[in-house]
């Protein structure tokens, strides 16, 4: 690995780490810089400006997201099992690290104001959305439409609770909570699988 490939990403992973521990985009260059043992210079060369360091940091930490499903659907075998192994890899124990609940708060604030930030959102969006709808459909018919709303809905506010708590992350109890919610939701169509016993 070059000497610029890993400062760029020693930089990303301080990014994260620092907002993290500040809960909030108010960091400066300087102390992200200081975090990861560079010169405050040598981030603006790479990046240009904060606003395009935090959001090299979200394009790593979805990435990261995307890999986590990726391999989770792997593993899963039928519709309902596949939207279990969704479910879990929302709330996997990589997205509570480092600061990454921190990260995602302030990512939504961000994409009020960046295009570029509205823009990846949407994106994450659009994937959890499509995740959701590739399953839901043999299971729900009709409904499945309003279901991949409800849950991805369900899984952002549980998510974004976590971020604002901070020190009171459960996310054992938060995937049962959604597939809790999909369970009453099968049920209302009429195409309910059993579902499988809550981790431990």
């Amino acid at each position: 690995m070059s000497k610029e490939l890993t400062r760029r990403r020693d930089l990303i992973a301080a990014t994260i780490r620092e907002i993290g521990e500040r809960g909030t985009l108010g960091v400066t260059v300087g102390q992200i810089a200081k975090r990861a043992g560079v010169s405050p210079g040598l981030a603006f060369h790479y990046f240009g400006d904060k606003e395009a360091l935090f959001l090299a940091a979200m394009r790593t930490i979805l990435r990261d997201y995307g890999r986590d499903v990726r391999a989770a659907l792997g593993a899963a075998s039928g519709p309902r099992q596949r939207l279990d192994a969704v479910i879990d890899a929302n709330f996997a124990d990589s997205h509570f690290r480092d600061g990454a609940v921190a990260a995602w708060l302030n990512f939504y604030v961000l994409a009020q104001s960046s295009g570029e930030a509205a823009r990846l959102l949407a994106l994450y969006h659009r994937r959890l959305h499509s995740n959701l709808m590739h399953d839901l459909r043999p299971l729900a018919g009709a409904s499945a439409e309003s279901i991949a709303r409800r849950l991805a809905a369900l899984i952002d506010g549980l998510y974004l609770r976590f971020a604002l708590t901070r020190h009171d992350v459960d996310a054992g109890a938060a995937a049962d909570e959604v597939r809790a919610a999909l369970d009453a939701a099968l049920v209302a169509t009429e195409c309910h699988e059993p579902r499988r016993a809550a981790r431990s």
